[in-house]
């Protein structure tokens, strides 16, 4: 743990083996989700995971966020998980005195100085008004909408939001017999894994999603943050599956896969339905969808809005800490730097 202090607070930075102070930051936030967990960072292969805090008088503002070095350069930059992090504290940002949020920007910008980190990308929080205290950074980046379903109004008042195309598809699958279980049993999980990877091949994803099933063993067992796989049977057939994670009353819709056989059937759709009615139970508020792909507003995000008319804006931090160093990197990469590609930051982009 390296701790720096000065003129207003101290600023720690936390590694992977501060563990528990680590976990005790984020537990104390008065918003956070799993991705801001210890334990959901110990799982990352892309960065080292570091946590840096601001801390003053009884304040405190984290930022978890991965290092990697930039290749052939003495340069580093910081990204984020896969999900929604951004910054947490144990305010809440719209009740932030404007001295707090200046005092956090000036420490972390010193952290970035003497770190020798070009730039910082993080996907921002739809819940958590994240943008109230990077406002003033000019990194805000809008990216696009996600979908939510609020589960505090009746499970009949949101059917009714349903498109009639949804409403059908989840009838069609009750009349099947389709059953939603909670599975917890390792050929449980081997099982999905087989799911989920013959999906992505399906849709020739990235080697970055492939996820193998040690990666969702450690998922389901994990005690930081309460992660459930819930699978839909058609009598012995697995038809389709999701990991789901229960943070502070909310639900993120982590991972869904379906059996190309089912595909006609939507069973999706009454996955999403029975979640919803899971989440009820575990009390949560709401059940985050997330957007379409690349968050734009494809047939995925049209999928998802089939369930609900609750549309949150969706933002990334893209901030250059050295604009010099940054310029020089871009154009030994190939690439230009006024471009409309959605790409950050563009000196890692494969030129076109």
């Amino acid at each position: 743990m390296l701790i720096e202090n000065n003129p207003t607070g101290t600023t720690l930075q936390l590694t992977l083996q501060q563990r528990d102070d680590w976990v005790k930051y984020i537990s104390l936030a008065a918003d956070y989700d799993f991705y801001h967990t210890w334990h959901y960072h110990a799982m990352a292969t892309n960065g080292r995971p570091i946590l840096f805090v601001y801390c003053e008088a009884n304040s405190f503002i984290a930022m978890p966020l991965l290092e990697r070095a930039i290749q052939d350069t003495p340069y580093y930059d910081l990204h984020c998980v896969y999900g929604y992090s951004g910054p947490v504290s144990n305010l809440k940002f719209t009740d932030m005195s404007d001295s707090l949020k200046e005092n956090f920007l000036s420490a972390f910008s010193a952290f970035l100085y003497k770190g020798s980190y070009v730039s910082v990308f993080s996907r921002l929080h739809p819940f958590f008004d994240q943008n109230i205290l990077l406002q003033k950074t000019d990194g805000i980046y809008g990216n696009g909408k996600t979908v939510a379903i609020n589960l505090q109004q009746s499970i009949e008042e949101q059917r009714k939001q349903y498109r009639q195309t949804t409403r059908d598809s989840i009838k069609k699958c009750r009349k099947f017999g389709y059953v939603a279980v909670e599975a917890t049993a390792q050929e449980d999980i081997a099982a999905f894994t087989k799911l989920y990877q013959s999906n992505m091949n399906r849709i020739s994803a990235t080697d970055f999603y492939l996820f193998t099933e040690e990666y969702f063993t450690k998922l389901v067992q994990a005690t930081e943050f309460d992660c459930r796989l819930i699978l839909v049977y058609s009598n012995d057939d697995l038809v389709c599956g999701s990991i789901i994670m229960c943070t502070k009353g909310i639900i993120e819709g982590h991972l869904i896969a379906t059996n190309a056989n089912y595909l006609k059937n939507s069973p999706a759709k009454f996955l999403v339905d029975e979640i919803s009615e899971l989440g009820r139970k575990l009390k949560m508020k709401y059940y985050h969808l997330g957007g379409g792909l690349g968050f734009k507003e494809d047939s995925l995000f049209e999928w998802k809005l089939g369930f609900s008319n609750m549309v949150l804006d969706y933002y990334s931090w893209r901030f250059v800490a050295n604009k010099a160093v940054y310029n020089q990197l871009v154009e030994k990469s190939g690439n230009q730097i006024h471009t409309d590609v959605d790409f950050f930051p563009l000196y890692r982009m494969i030129p076109q």
